[in-house]
């Protein structure tokens, strides 16, 4: 089964000379349990950043003109964009050394953790828990018109050289961007709490306007991530760099698993009734408003605390500010390369064979009968096998083929799919979860997991050893972007396809004497109400989760891997931009 999307997330960061990249997962596809949560992600899953600290020096002459060089040397120096929710695995296991801890680093670090977690609630709510909420109230058509929330994550190279370039020397270059960022996000999630359990409540939710405020959300928390990831290089010091992947591991999982795990499994009715109270009640013991202005408040607090008490010390020159045109133009340039059109239709298309599982088949188990709170165990359950999985990963792709590991992950990925739909087909009859069902779902999300780490590290590995050290940042960044975009373009259309192709009417017909749709949930509670019952004539998942894994697999084939062994023979100078 499958995660992130994605929260899917790559960090690309340089400053003074330093260059952090990271190999995202780009969505972290892993477990069906994860499947909404990380696109990205994504997948989130996705979904925590590669923090591997790269030095690159400047190598080779290059046909650049001066001054464009010029332009790039200092690009080079204050790159930071990241994307989505696994990438920190590789950065936290392919540290071999790290420093002690100074005092000072020791609170740096903690602040980190802490800026690193805000950003984790509204990734956690957005891609994992809203969706399994919406879910009882709207069809896949809608909760694909909601996964356009998630694009922000998955393109913030867009506005990361503005974040980087613009600030305020008073209040300091990531402070001009982190303190009204995260107080916008602390009072929109206050006015969200007040508003948003009336609107959940509605027959006909308007997803709309849900759409709208979490793009913003993630649009906000984005940026607040181009900004945390440039600071964290400043905050600790030159020997301790590599803890910042550390602190953003950390910070990350925690905030999405208090969103998505946590919060899911207190918002159900049956686990609180089930562990906390003696007397049932059919509401949870944490409702999503509650949630939301709790966090409103911890977000302000944070805030507050950052303007009063933490200093931002200085340490760019004047120098180091760079005109934003300079990494657009580093951008195209890498663009127009010979091999790069064949690199980028892989990456933009390697994800279509996972998307209908990554994106539906959680859903599909919920819808039929699938616990919130079981979702939620898998997912506890699945994370340190991804920690484990990310080691052994690291050690198969550092060879002289680092995508031989990513070809048979493919391979095994889309079997994961094929078993993920079959255990859908298989589900229970009466609606009773068996343990040994439970298993079969754990086993295919931890045996998807394996794939989806291995497929990440093994890409990561690839994009640094062809990524020009020259403008090493902006071009991991642009690589890692496209990665994270395969996973997050096709997830609209195939939910929209789901709907399209599920053919489920009511055996009464409506006050107007006509037959009507069950496809969506209000169709499915008016035929209840007036005694009938839906009759599926047709399962659009099965269908285009079918069309996926072949579309992905005649891909595999044909095109992507015959391409993938010509791009790894190639020189990595072919890849440098003073190659023509």
């Amino acid at each position: 089964m499958s995660k992130k999307t994605e929260p899917q997330t790559s960090s690309n960061r340089s400053s003074a000379g330093t260059v952090v990249t990271d190999t995202n997962h780009a969505d972290n596809n892993g477990s069906a349990v994860h499947s909404n949560a990380r696109s990205s992600a994504l997948d989130l899953k996705q979904n925590i950043n590669n923090s591997a600290m790269l030095t690159h020096k400047r190598r080779g002459d290059s046909l650049l003109a001066e001054d464009e060089r010029e332009e790039l040397m200092m690009a080079q120096r204050s790159e930071s964009t990241s994307d989505a929710i696994r990438e920190s695995l590789q950065g936290s296991l392919a540290s071999e050394t790290m420093g002690t801890l100074s005092g000072a680093d020791k609170w740096n670090f903690i602040l980190l953790v802490v800026l690193y977690l805000l950003q984790g609630i509204p990734v956690g709510l957005t891609f994992g828990s809203i969706p399994f909420l919406l879910k009882a109230k709207m069809s896949y058509s809608q909760i694909g018109i909601f996964s356009l929330a998630h694009y922000p994550y998955s393109m913030k190279f867009l506005w990361s050289p503005i974040v980087d370039a613009v600030y305020n020397k008073d209040l300091g270059r990531r402070k001009s961007w982190i303190v009204p960022i995260q107080l916008m996000t602390g009072l929109m999630f206050f006015w969200l709490g007040m508003n948003i359990e009336d609107w959940m409540a509605q027959d006909q939710i308007a997803v709309g306007t849900l759409t709208v405020v979490f793009f913003i959300l993630i649009f906000f928390c984005a940026t607040q991530d181009i900004a945390v990831d440039g600071w964290a290089l400043t905050l600790l010091s030159k020997e301790n760099l590599s803890y910042a992947s550390t602190a953003q591991t950390i910070g990350l999982n925690t905030g999405y698993f208090l969103s998505f795990t946590v919060f899911l499994a207190f918002n159900s009715s049956e686990f609180s009734n089930k562990y906390f109270r003696t007397i049932p009640q059919d509401y949870g013991l944490v409702p999503l408003g509650g949630y939301l202005k709790f966090w409103a408040m911890m977000y302000l607090a944070i805030t507050l605390w950052l303007v009063l008490m933490k200093k931002e010390g200085r340490s760019h020159s004047e120098e180091d500010d760079i005109g934003i045109k300079a990494v657009y133009k580093i951008i195209l340039k890498i663009i127009r390369l010979p091999h790069m059109k064949s690199f980028m239709i892989v990456l933009l298309t390697a994800k279509i064979g996972f998307i209908a599982n990554d994106a539906v088949t959680a859903l599909k188990l919920l819808e039929k009968g699938f616990s919130k709170e079981d979702l939620a165990l898998a997912v506890l359950i699945d994370f340190p096998f991804q920690i484990i999985f990310g080691y052994y990963a690291v050690r198969w792709s550092s060879g002289s083929r680092p995508l031989k590991p990513w070809l048979w992950a493919f391979f095994a990925h889309l079997a994961c799919c094929v078993i993920a739909m079959l255990l859908v087909w298989g589900f229970p009859s009466d609606g009773v979860v068996t343990t040994s069902y439970f298993y079969m779902v754990l086993i295919t999300t931890v045996a998807t997991s394996f794939t989806s780490t291995v497929a990440f590290v093994s890409m990561g590995a690839f994009m640094t050893v062809i990524a020009d050290p020259v403008i090493g940042g902006t071009y991991m960044t642009l690589l890692n972007t496209l990665s994270n975009f395969g996973g997050t373009w096709p997830r609209f259309f195939v939910l929209e396809a789901v709907d399209y192709f599920t053919v489920s009417t009511c055996s009464v017909i409506d006050s107007k004497g006509k037959e009507f749709s069950c496809t969506a949930e209000p169709g499915k509670t008016l035929c209840t109400d007036l005694g009938g019952e839906c009759i599926l004539r047709q399962d659009g998942y099965y269908l285009v989760s079918s069309m996926c894994v072949l579309i992905g697999g005649l891909l595999l084939i044909f095109y992507i891997a015959p391409t993938i062994r010509y791009l790894e023979s190639l020189n990595p100078k072919k890849w440098k931009l003073d190659q023509k």
